[in-house]
């Protein structure tokens, strides 16, 4: 039997976290159909049926959930292992990942997460698609769905709101002009909202969401931003009411066996702090400071 690196083992623990390719191929960076391609090699590998597949999803058989327990005790022990190395080659790392917005909120109040007398470095991941915990790729995520592994424990901090924002006091030929990231971007539902709602409107696209801020701020149209964005910014005021349809929760997500290193759970609990002092910025609840 050839041998079978660690990574094929760690795809299979993703398929059966997920219960499916979908969430696997998420977590991972992949597409559906390379996992699929990587399960069948595992199992051709072993020489056994690992998963029962089905419209529905991924179901382990006997011989699966038995490679499944003991890959899990494995996993936990590479993690120590991994842990231990970074600490031999000078200071830890915590990795965060978070959406743009969150980011933009965090490196506002750095100081509140992180300063120079930590014994760790911090490295931050902007994007929009759902932080993935697995490959240790992040140690701390934010995410707007609650997660459904079970390898994650998560923290809820609240609600999110968004509305449209304009220039304060912009001209009214202006009001009416949408920006916009491009739509093989726009995986947000509110980055979605301006193609669905007022496509032939948009005037600017964009490939990143930050640089709306920038347009709205400059008077180039409205946008739509998390109100504990928008809020903030003396510059800028609702063009509207909250898009209601657009609000969702919030939630710190950390692996279960890496939230009680010291250095993870200090950035976790730091965070949680900061997310839940702006509790009624990001539900929308604060009128705009120079009001």
């Amino acid at each position: 039997m050839k041998d079978i690196s660690w990574d094929a083992y760690q795809i299979f623990l993703a398929v059966a976290r997920h219960g499916g390719l979908t969430g696997a191929a998420q977590a991972n960076g992949l597409s559906p159909a390379t996992v699929g391609r990587r399960i069948l090699d595992l199992e051709q590998g072993i020489g056994r049926q690992l998963f029962v597949r089905s419209q529905t999803g991924y179901r382990l058989t006997a011989d699966g959930q038995a490679l499944f327990e003991q890959l899990q005790a494995m996993d936990a022990v590479v993690r120590k292992v991994d842990g231990w190395r970074q600490e031999a080659h000078g200071a830890s790392v915590v990795r965060l990942m978070a959406g743009t917005w969150v980011t933009w909120l965090v490196c506002e109040n750095i100081q509140a997460i992180w300063s120079d007398r930590d014994g760790f470095r911090l490295d931050m991941s902007v994007s929009e698609r759902r932080a993935t915990l697995v490959h240790r790729q992040s140690d701390v995520g934010v995410r707007a769905v609650a997660p459904e592994e079970q390898h994650l424990a998560s923290r809820h901090t609240g609600d999110v709101a968004y509305a449209a924002y304009r220039q304060r006091n912009a001209p009214e030929g202006l009001s009416s002009a949408w920006l916009a990231v491009s739509e093989e971007d726009a995986i947000s539902p509110y980055l979605r909202f301006p193609h669905d709602q007022a496509a032939a409107s948009i005037a600017v696209i964009v490939s990143r969401p930050r640089s709306l801020l920038d347009l709205t701020r400059a008077g180039a149209g409205q946008a739509v931003l998390p109100c504990f964005v928008g809020d903030l910014d003396p510059g800028l005021e609702r063009a509207g009411e909250e898009l209601k349809q657009l609000r969702h929760g919030q939630w710190i997500v950390t692996n279960s066996e890496d939230r009680h290193r010291r250095e993870i759970r200090t950035v976790s609990d730091r965070l949680f702090r900061l997310l839940k002092s702006h509790a009624d910025l990001f539900a929308g609840k604060r009128p705009s400071r120079s009001l």
